[in-house]
């Protein structure tokens, strides 16, 4: 691999355009995905924001689910956000039977777990990994991990109700994050996921 990977986002729904911007600003070639053809060609794979139930069905619509759990399977890097990370996750708690996730990460999550879109809302971060100070995470119907396995780390929390949840993990090449790192101008994440990249070549 060159020093400049090419990165793909899921183009079926949720901030695509935000997250092919960061990613391109912070250093990578970044294309949309919305076909096998294109899923082959990556070096990595953000999967965005919006509506994991929906994403799931679109998944399937685009003949794009086995294929991914193959490349997964495989070990390419792929970072979640929001509903990213709830379609990466090991299990998820109040969704729809129908729905798909892949298992990419030893979690569990919860979706909307801070509430409904009127409780979005925005935080600083300590996060485990960047340097220059706190991040400032954007929630937006945002989901939450209940458990983290043993070879999961957790790279920033929350607290809330008097309880500590994670809202971003890493585990090997697996990004995810509750929050939309894409819409703040803030690249550190996206920087971090495209170094993760480089590393797994």
């Amino acid at each position: 691999m060159t020093s400049e990977p090419t990165i793909g986002v899921l183009a079926l729904q949720g901030d695509v355009r935000e997250h092919l911007h960061a990613l391109e600003s912070a250093g990578t070639h970044a294309v949309s995905v919305r076909r096998t053809t294109e899923l082959d060609r990556v070096d990595g794979l953000v999967i965005p924001g919006g509506e994991s139930t929906t994403m799931s069905r679109l998944l399937g619509v685009f003949d794009l689910l086995d294929p991914l759990r193959a490349r997964l399977k495989d070990g390419l890097p792929v970072y979640g956000s929001c509903a990213g990370m709830i379609l990466l996750a090991g299990e998820v708690l109040d969704t729809r039977p129908d729905a798909v996730n892949f298992g990419a990460l030893d979690i569990t999550v919860r979706r909307n777990a801070f509430g409904r879109q009127v409780d979005s809302f925005e935080e600083d971060l300590d996060f485990a990994g960047v340097d220059g100070g706190p991040v400032r995470a954007v929630f937006i119907r945002a989901p939450w991990v209940e458990y983290a396995g043993p070879d999961v780390q957790v790279l920033a929390a929350v607290h809330r109700g008097g309880a500590e949840h994670a809202v971003a993990v890493r585990q090997g090449p697996v990004l995810a994050t509750s929050f939309h790192p894409e819409v703040t101008g803030d690249l550190r994440v996206h920087r971090l996921f495209v170094d993760m990249v480089r590393e797994s070549a």
